[in-house]
């Protein structure tokens, strides 16, 4: 697969590349559950989907645990490669991966062997019970696999390989849907023969996700990576907001399975049919939540890469167009569940069923009260995932909790008991919940908006003020000045430029390398300042160097100018009217100037200056290949210290006219 560049490719090629796989991967967690509940329902009944939607917490609390780990883990990566940070990005990775398996084992033990007790607590009913624990027992010892796969299948779309994430669990799915009709149907398994087929495909997927760990390409993972280490509280910092989102799920689901059987009870629908029919409308409506939360979660990578370089226009217009897809998806879905009811959930039962009138009858209601304005959680299941995106942990935690449990479940308990509309009050508070969800997310969106905004304004200012004007009027002439550190090269070519009334570049090449690049202009500053070879841990700074490649190409077709370092000379070694120069000095006259005009102490000046231009040489080698002091990459080599700082860019200005002449 070709390598995506999330700083500079094509957004709408982006987020297709990354946003469709993790979509396609989201419906088939969704689709799991979903054939499990058909089959189950056409083989065993209304009771056997009842059973399913008891232990579908379960399958929340898996997926919640592996959304901790996962989304934090990929969060963290991505923002770590747009930092230029990529031995920490190493290290977390590898510990979070042992830290996955270590807890997917612990959660897997305890679903097991406290399901007894769990089952009743998810609100089964006795009749439902039986069905519930046989089913529950198999998919807890699927656990660990599950958690691990879809933890793992987050770190492989962030690491630009989301085609094999899909496929993973494509694979996975179908072998899951193979097996259902053979296993309940062939082999009269019930909804155990389910829950093996479920479990059967999870493995599958880890295999597959297991085999990847090796080939992972932005960084390169050594064993002592492994080792768990202090970076796993930053990374389940990240993941918490994901965490909240299914944990608030659960909540909900908890809470309505045990007010569905508590009040269906003393209607005409009873205690089981509300469960059985809540238990398939949740997992239909899965589809929609899945696809919404697919192209937000496939947008993480390019929105983190890009928040962490700092290029805050990409991550607004990622943001416009995953808020206007997700509006488009949640239109759909509310138009198909408000007049299309029936349909949907006669999928799920035989009309021979002795509940099926009943069963269609209460589904209706439902879809028209409980999902009548569903469409506009796409604000706030957006906002969530991006705000945690941008690395502000407390605000999407926050976001999390404002629709299940500070609205809704307080709604419901509101309306159900104190004004005693029964299960209906339960199914009004949905539409209530929805549309104050809304108007929050709007404020909170629009907050996190006019931040990068301002951020964005802030940077075209500097850039603006960056531009330099030209006086000059002779030929045109780019001068490039290598020099060494100490030996007032720079303000030889400040003056000189000054002279010559043309546009002198050091510094000022920053902000023109900012846009160019992606990267943050404080982070280019953060290299620029260290004096690095460039041969780091991080691609970033080869994307820096192509930029600034690019930026001194440009500026040398389109006027005359003063280049300091940056390798110009090498980069613009095949253009005409470039006169390339080489400064220097003695050790003595350095020393002196670092002390003086750079404020380093005199017993350092030496090794400091010999550190310095080591490291000039290191990086010019690099990325042209030649020697910094080899005399033939020059057309003039001068020693400052012969004629002094003003009196060598005089002898520059009166070459350089003479030249033109």
């Amino acid at each position: 697969m070709k390598k995506l560049d999330l700083g500079k490719d094509n957004i709408n090629k982006l987020l297709l590349s990354f946003a469709i796989p993790c979509v396609i991967s989201m419906l088939i967690n969704s689709v799991y559950n979903i054939v499990d509940q058909i089959f189950i329902g056409k083989g065993v009944g209304t009771v056997g989907n009842a059973a399913t939607n008891v232990i579908f917490p379960l399958v929340l609390i898996f997926g919640a645990v592996a959304s901790l780990i996962g989304n934090g883990t990929s969060a963290n990566l991505s923002l770590k490669l747009g930092e230029g940070k990529k031995e920490e990005a190493k290290q977390s990775l590898g510990s979070s991966i042992t830290v996955s398996v270590m807890i997917a084992c612990i959660v897997g033990i305890l679903s097991y062997f406290l399901l007894p007790h769990l089952v009743h607590f998810f609100g089964s009913t006795e009749t439902v019970y039986p069905y519930a624990l046989a089913y529950g027992k198999i998919i807890a010892i699927g656990s660990p696999f599950v958690i691990i796969y879809s933890m793992l299948s987050n770190v492989i779309r962030a690491d630009g390989s989301p085609k094999y994430s899909m496929i993973m669990l494509v694979i996975g799915a179908v072998i899951n849907i193979i097996l259902d009709p053979i296993f309940i149907f062939g082999f009269h398994m019930g909804v155990e023969g389910g829950a093996w087929a479920t479990v059967i495909g999870q493995v599958v997927s880890f295999l597959i996700a297991i085999f990847y760990i090796p080939k992972i390409k932005s960084v390169k993972l050594e064993k002592r990576d492994f080792v768990p280490n202090k970076s796993i509280f930053r990374i389940l910092g990240l993941g918490l907001s994901s965490f909240i989102t299914q944990m608030t799920v659960l909540v909900l689901f908890v809470f309505m399975n045990n007010m569905l059987t508590r009040l269906g009870a003393d209607t005409k629908f009873g205690a089981d049919t509300p469960l059985s029919v809540y238990g398939i409308i949740s997992k239909i409506n899965s589809l929609y939540i899945s696809s919404v939360l697919g192209i937000a979660i496939g947008s993480q990578p390019i929105i983190g890469f890009n928040y962490g370089a700092g290029n805050k226009k990409r991550v607004k217009e990622v943001l416009r167009k995953v808020l206007t897809v997700n509006f488009i998806i949640g239109i759909i879905f509310n138009l198909i569940f408000v007049l299309f009811p029936e349909q949907l959930v006669s999928l799920f039962i035989t009309k021979s069923d002795a509940s099926y009138e009943l069963f269609i009858e209460f589904a209706v209601l439902t879809c028209r009260s409980m999902m009548l304005v569903m469409g506009i959680n796409v604000l706030e299941i957006t906002t969530s995932i991006v705000v945690q995106s941008l690395g502000n942990v407390l605000k999407a935690t926050m976001v999390s909790f404002i629709r299940q449990i500070l609205l809704f479940i307080p709604i419901a308990c509101l309306l159900s008991l104190v004004f005693h509309k029964g299960i209906y009050g339960v199914l009004y508070a949905g539409p209530i919940a929805d549309i104050i969800c809304f108007l929050i997310c709007i404020f909170i969106f629009g907050s996190e908006y006019k931040k990068l905004t301002e951020v964005e304004e802030t940077k075209v200012k500097e850039y603006a003020s960056s531009k330099k004007h030209s006086s000059y009027k002779g030929k045109h002439i780019v001068v490039t000045i290598s020099r060494e550190y100490g030996s007032g090269g720079r303000y030889v070519g400040q003056l000189l430029a000054e002279q010559l009334g043309v546009p002198f570049y050091d510094k000022e090449l920053i902000s023109l390398s900012a846009k160019e690049s992606g990267l943050s202009k404080e982070y280019i500053e953060k290299i620029d300042e260290k004096n690095s070879s460039m041969k780091t841990e991080s691609n970033n700074d080869d994307r820096l160097f192509i930029a600034e490649t690019k930026v001194i190409q440009d500026l040398a077709k389109k006027e005359s100018c003063v280049i300091v370092g940056r390798c110009a000379d090498y980069i613009l070694k095949d253009h005409k009217d470039v006169l390339k120069i080489f400064l220097y000095s003695d050790d003595h006259s350095k020393e002196e100037r670092a002390t003086k005009y750079y404020d380093i102490p005199k017993n350092k000046a030496s090794k400091y200056i010999k550190d310095i231009n080591k490291k000039r040489a290191k990086h010019y080698k690099y990325y042209t290949g030649r020697d910094w002091n080899e005399r033939s990459n020059y057309d003039l080599l001068i020693n400052v210290d012969t004629f002094g700082v003003e009196k060598t860019a005089n002898q520059l200005l009166d070459y350089i006219k003479n030249r033109g002449e």
